[in-house]
C-alpha cells in the first residue's frame, strides 16, 4: 500500500498460524495484526489535521487541545459521521487536451489543477457541483497504485492549486478527494490548499481514491457513501468509499 513519506507505512503479519493451537475436534484458527498511519492508503483528513497560527478550524487554539496519548480534543475522526451525499467526478485527466504524461490517461506530474480546469471537467461531467456535494478529482495517477515508487514519485504530483481550491469552496462542497497521495499539487512549500479547505472552510479532504473504473464507466454523478473508522482523537482515518450509480451503469468501489 503506497503511503505519503511523512506517514507510517502499512504493515501486516500473522500472529497465530493454523495448527498452533488445535481443539479436541481438530479445529484451529489463525490471527493477525496490522499497523498503519491514519493517513495511509485511502483515507480522509479530519478538520484537526491542519492549523494555522496555532488555531484550527473554528478558531480554537490547538495548544490546549492536543495530547500525545489522547490525541486531538476537537474535530477528531470520531466526529465524522456517515457520508451519504451526491458526488460528482471531475475527470481532469479525461479532458481531451489535458497535459498527458508519458502514460496516456494520466496527468503530468507538474500539472496544477486550477479553477479553469475544474470548470471544464464539471462541464464534461454534465453535473454542476452544489452545496453539500462531494467532489472527486481524477488525475489518472490511480493506475500507478501497484507501483508505489511511481505513485509517490518523490512527492512530485499533479494536484489542485489554491485557485482550484477556492473554486471548490465557493461551491460550498462538503468534501473533496483525489486519486493521489496529496490532494494539492506537490511539492508545496506552504500546503495552502490543505489550510484553505481544512482550516478556513471546514471541508474534508480525501486522498488515494480509486477512480479509474468510475471514469471508464462514464459516470459523472452518483451517490457517494463512505464512513471513516471512528478513531477518537485522530487527525484522519482509513476510509471505505463507494460510488453508487444509476441502474445500468454499475457501482464502483473507490
Amino acid at each position: 500500500m503506497p503511503h505519503h513519506p511523512t506517514h507510517p507505512p502499512y504493515t501486516h503479519s500473522l500472529t497465530k498460524l493454523h495448527g498452533d493451537f488445535v481443539l479436541a475436534n481438530g479445529a484451529s484458527s489463525a490471527g493477525d495484526a496490522i499497523a498503519l498511519g491514519t493517513h495511509t492508503g485511502t483515507h480522509i483528513d479530519a478538520l484537526c489535521h491542519y492549523s494555522r497560527d496555532g488555531r484550527m478550524h473554528g478558531g480554537a487554539e490547538v495548544a490546549s487541545l492536543q495530547d500525545w496519548s489522547s490525541g486531538m480534543a476537537r474535530h477528531g475522526a470520531e466526529t465524522m459521521g456517515l457520508m451519504l451525499r451526491r458526488g460528482v467526478l471531475l475527470d481532469v485527466a479525461g479532458l481531451a487536451d489535458a497535459e498527458p504524461s508519458e502514460s496516456a490517461g494520466a496527468l503530468d506530474a507538474e500539472t496544477g489543477i486550477d479553477a479553469k480546469l475544474l470548470e471544464r471537467a464539471e462541464e464534461a461531467a454534465g453535473a454542476r457541483l452544489e452545496a453539500g456535494d462531494v467532489a472527486l478529482i481524477r488525475t489518472g495517477w490511480g493506475r500507478y497504485w501497484n507501483e508505489p515508487r511511481r505513485f509517490i514519485n518523490g512527492m512530485k504530483l499533479p494536484g489542485v492549486t489554491l485557485d482550484g481550491a477556492r473554486w471548490l469552496s465557493g461551491r460550498g462542497i462538503f468534501a473533496a478527494g483525489s486519486d493521489t497521495a496529496s490532494f494539492e499539487r506537490m511539492p508545496s512549500a506552504l500546503m495552502e490548499v490543505h489550510v484553505h479547505l481544512l482550516v478556513e472552510c471546514g471541508i474534508h479532504i480525501m486522498e488515494c481514491l480509486r477512480l479509474e473504473e468510475l471514469a471508464a464507466a462514464g459516470v459523472g454523478e452518483f451517490l457517494f457513501v463512505a464512513a471513516a473508522l471512528k478513531l477518537e482523537g485522530t487527525t484522519g482515518a482509513p476510509l471505505r468509499p463507494y460510488a453508487l450509480a444509476e441502474a445500468g451503469r454499475g457501482s464502483d468501489r473507490l
